[in-house]
C-alpha cells in the first residue's frame, strides 16, 4: 500500500511539474488573435493589444522578427522585448523595463511613452527585426538591436538580463496584421547592386551640423541664415556597383528644406543624360541633406554651407519646391515637392559601354 501511494505521489509530482511548465511557457495575447503565424489586431481602435511569446531571447534564440501584412487604419505596430508578464493592454516600450521599435512613427520607445526618434517609418511588406549580441552581455546589460528589411536600423544598451527580454508585437488600429518569426536568423547582408550605408558614424566623409543616431541624420544647425547649412558627405563615390542611394524623410521641420543629389570632388561635370533622380527608404533626414560625392579623394571638398546643385559640378533635388538645381541657385521645376513620410532617392545610369576609372573608388573599399 506504501508502495502504491508513492508511485501515485510520484505521478501526481510529475503531473505538476509539466503544468508549471506549461504555464511558465505559455504565449500571451490580448485584443489578437493568432492564425498560425498570422496575429492581427481584433480590437476597436481604442485598445491596445498585445502579444507576448512564449519564451526569452537566448543564445540559441537571440532574433526574432514580423512582416507587415497590413497597416490597417493608422499602423500603429510596435516590435520589441517586454517581461514576461508585461501588461497586455500596453504597447511595448510603453512601461518600464520594455523597449519597442514602432512602426508608424520609427520611434524607439524604452519604458516611456514619449519615443525618440530612431529609424525610419515601416509600411505594408516592411520586416522589421529585434535581436540580442551574444557578446554583449555583461553585468546585467544587453545590446538589444533593431532592423528594419534585414538590415541593423540600431541599437540601445538595456539594464537587464536575457532571459528577462520577452519577444512582443503591439498592435492599435483595425486591420493591422503581420506575420510572426520567431525562429528568423539575421546576419549582415553582403553587397548587392545597390549602396549600401549603414547606421554608424565612419560611413560618413564628412558632417557638418548634422547629426547621425542609428540611420537617422539630423540637423542640428541654427537655420537663421541661407548660409546656416548642414552637410553630410558620404565617404565613397557612387560607381558601377553602387550606383543608387535613398533616404526617407522622418520629419520636415520647419520649412523641409532637404535636399539630396551628387557632388563632383575634381572629377569632369557630370553628364545629366546618365542621371536619374528616383523615389523609392533607408536613411531619415530633418532640416538637412544628404549627398554623395563623384570623383577623386585628393580634390577640393564642396562648400559646407551650400545646398547640394547650389555651386558648379553638383546637381540636386531639392524637397521643398520640387526643383531640381544644377550649379545654380536658380532651379527649374522638375518633380512633386516632398513632404514628411516620402522617399526621396537618387542614382547614376550609366551607359553600357562606361569604364570605371582606375582611380577611382570601389564600392566598401578604396583602390
Amino acid at each position: 500500500m506504501d508502495e502504491i501511494n508513492l508511485h501515485y505521489r510520484f505521478m501526481n509530482w510529475r503531473r505538476r511539474i509539466r503544468e508549471v511548465r506549461a504555464v511558465r511557457y505559455l504565449e500571451r495575447f490580448k485584443r489578437m488573435m493568432r492564425d498560425g503565424e498570422v496575429l492581427s489586431y481584433q480590437g476597436n481602435s481604442d485598445d491596445v493589444g498585445c502579444y507576448v511569446a512564449p519564451r526569452p531571447l537566448s543564445k540559441g534564440n537571440c532574433y526574432f522578427e514580423v512582416t507587415i501584412i497590413d497597416t490597417g487604419v493608422r499602423g500603429m505596430i510596435a516590435v520589441g522585448l517586454v517581461p514576461q508578464y508585461y501588461k497586455l493592454d500596453h504597447q511595448p516600450g510603453w512601461l518600464p523595463h520594455s523597449l519597442a521599435y514602432h512602426a508608424d512613427d520609427g520611434k524607439l520607445y524604452n519604458g516611456n511613452t514619449i519615443g525618440q526618434q530612431f529609424g525610419p517609418k515601416c509600411n505594408r511588406g516592411d520586416r522589421i527585426g529585434c535581436g540580442i549580441y551574444l557578446e554583449a552581455f555583461e553585468d546585467g546589460q544587453t545590446t538589444v538591436f533593431f532592423t528594419k528589411n534585414g538590415k541593423e536600423v540600431g541599437t540601445v544598451v538595456v539594464p537587464a538580463s536575457p532571459e528577462a527580454l520577452y519577444p512582443a508585437v503591439g498592435m492599435h488600429s483595425l486591420g493591422e496584421a503581420v506575420q510572426l518569426d520567431l525562429q528568423a536568423e539575421w546576419g549582415m547582408e553582403k553587397e548587392d547592386g545597390l549602396m549600401i550605408v549603414d547606421s554608424h558614424e565612419d560611413e560618413w566623409g564628412r558632417l557638418h551640423d548634422v547629426r547621425v543616431t542609428g540611420s537617422l541624420l539630423e540637423y542640428v544647425g541654427k537655420g537663421k541664415s541661407i548660409v546656416d547649412v548642414g552637410l553630410a558627405q558620404a565617404r565613397l563615390p557612387l560607381n558601377t556597383r553602387c550606383h543608387y542611394y535613398e533616404l526617407e524623410i522622418t520629419d520636415a521641420g520647419e520649412k523641409c528644406y532637404i535636399a539630396l543629389g551628387l557632388a563632383r570632388r575634381g572629377a569632369p561635370p557630370l553628364n545629366v543624360t546618365h542621371l536619374q533622380i528616383l523615389s523609392a527608404t533607408t536613411l531619415g533626414l530633418c532640416w538637412g541633406f544628404c549627398w554623395i560625392t563623384w570623383g577623386l579623394n585628393e580634390a577640393l571638398d564642396y562648400p559646407k554651407n551650400r545646398h547640394p546643385g547650389w555651386s558648379r559640378g553638383s546637381i540636386a533635388y531639392h524637397a521643398d519646391d520640387g526643383k531640381l538645381f544644377q550649379g545654380s541657385g536658380v532651379g527649374d521645376a522638375f518633380g512633386p515637392r516632398c513632404f514628411e513620410g516620402d522617399v526621396m532617392g537618387c542614382g547614376i545610369m550609366f551607359p553600357r559601354d562606361y569604364i570605371l576609372d582606375s582611380g577611382a573608388y570601389r564600392c566598401g573599399s578604396l583602390r
